[in-house]
């Protein structure tokens, strides 16, 4: 679990990162976690995000994707989703 200034930081360095995957029409998926979870791998904060035509709300796709990938969900804002999860082989993030 973070803490508030944990988020904070992460907020702030995810703030220039460009969203790397979208989720659409058919919503999420057993492969579309395990993309995410090996790009998490290997960059540790990510942007995603939630398409209009998507048919589920973003909360709920935001809570499938972290718990799918056993990631912190850092921030929903607009429809763009920020998940952080810690790298075990290449950490490049060192948390407050």
């Amino acid at each position: 679990m973070l803490t508030g200034k944990q988020k904070r930081f992460l907020r702030a360095k995810a703030h220039h990162l460009n969203p790397i995957f979208q989720v659409g029409k058919g919503g999420v998926n057993e492969n579309m976690i395990k993309q995410v979870s090996d790009a998490l791998e290997a960059r540790e904060l990510m942007k995603i995000t939630v398409l209009q035509n998507c048919e589920y709300d973003k909360q709920e796709v935001a809570k499938e994707l972290a718990h799918g990938t056993r990631a912190e969900l850092v921030q929903i804002i607009g429809n763009i989703i920020v998940l952080y999860k810690e790298s075990r082989e290449k950490k490049t993030l060192e948390l407050p």
